[in-house]
């Protein structure tokens, strides 16, 4: 069973930063996808970036290239979104998720970039809230 744990989340002014960690259940860091997925009040929830724990390669959405970046500690089992020049637009409750290692994206069509659909992952965490006043 994979555990995901979001934090880092909170309120800021337009322009300003925050980091989100997802911290993952051990021996979940292992050749899966994950991502980060956010959802605003009255909206579907959208993929925000994503990358391959094992080799690497990230995705973004093109709202938020050049702001935002996705990493991870492989040692801590963490995920991280930097969050740069954050606008109104950008508040949402922000989810962390991995797709287990689901056999259906272990062909080399799959990269980060056509994996910034939630409905491709399986585990999420609870979510941590983001808001950015103007």
């Amino acid at each position: 069973q994979v555990q995901l744990v979001e934090s880092g989340g909170g309120s800021v002014q337009a322009g300003g930063s925050l980091r989100l960690s997802c911290a993952a259940s051990p021996n979940t860091y292992n050749n899966y996808f994950m991502g980060w997925f956010r959802q605003a009040p009255g909206k579907e929830r959208e993929g925000v970036a994503d990358m391959h724990t094992r080799f690497g390669g990230t995705g973004y959405a093109d709202s938020v290239k050049g702001r935002f970046t996705i990493s991870q500690d492989n040692a801590k089992n963490t995920l991280y979104l930097q969050m740069n020049s954050l606008k109104p637009e950008d508040t949402a409750m922000y989810y962390c998720a991995a797709d287990g290692g689901d056999p259906k994206h272990s062909g080399s069509w799959w990269t980060p970039s056509r994996l910034l659909d939630p409905a491709e992952y399986n585990y999420w965490g609870q979510g941590t809230q983001v808001t950015v006043s103007s």
